[in-house]
């Protein structure tokens, strides 16, 4: 494989890292769980959304068990969800049921980010051309699942540094 597509994959994820930590940094966890409407995601379910959607779909690929079960991260959180929970199709009730910590979040998603990194230091030709979900037409390759993933977390991220641009000094002790 080349090793540009590699150090380019490997680059994405880290930027996810780095937007996790630029969100979380500082955030009161009271901050975590404000909407902006009853409608709206909170910066909490965004990123653990993120990581969820990250943490599931890169560990069925990479062909391991899910950070969130494997470290105890579920039970950790205490969220009112199946564990096999990721967020898509959650109803802004079971959006607004989301609690969590900045802290916590930012734990679970570094964690997550170390089995991705770790993936990708096995991936080659063969393995991102090979077909991960037939239910999809055409079939889905773990290259395709890579940038989808990669894709949902920069737009949830994004979301979630929107918010906390919103919350201004909120998240500040004086604010």
């Amino acid at each position: 494989m080349s090793e540009s597509a590699k150090t380019l994959l490997q680059d994405a994820y880290h930027r996810i890292r780095e937007h996790v930590r630029s969100v979380t940094e500082g955030l009161r966890d009271e901050v975590l769980l404000w909407r902006p409407t009853p409608a709206s995601n909170s910066i909490g379910w965004l990123l653990w959304h993120a990581a969820r959607v990250q943490d599931d779909h890169v560990a069925q690929i990479a062909g391991v068990e899910q950070v969130w079960t494997r470290e105890g991260f579920y039970g950790r959180f205490e969220l009112p969800y199946p564990p096999a929970a990721h967020g898509y199709g959650q109803t802004s009730e079971e959006v607004g049921q989301f609690r969590g910590a900045a802290a916590l979040l930012d734990e679970y998603q570094n964690r997550v980010h170390v089995m991705v990194l770790e993936y990708l230091d096995t991936i080659t030709d063969a393995e991102l051309s090979r077909i991960v979900d037939t239910s999809w037409d055409p079939p889905v390759t773990a290259s395709v699942r890579l940038v989808s993933v990669f894709d949902d977390c920069a737009q949830h991220l994004g979301q979630a540094a929107y918010l906390r641009g919103i919350v201004g000094d909120w998240s500040s002790p004086e604010g």
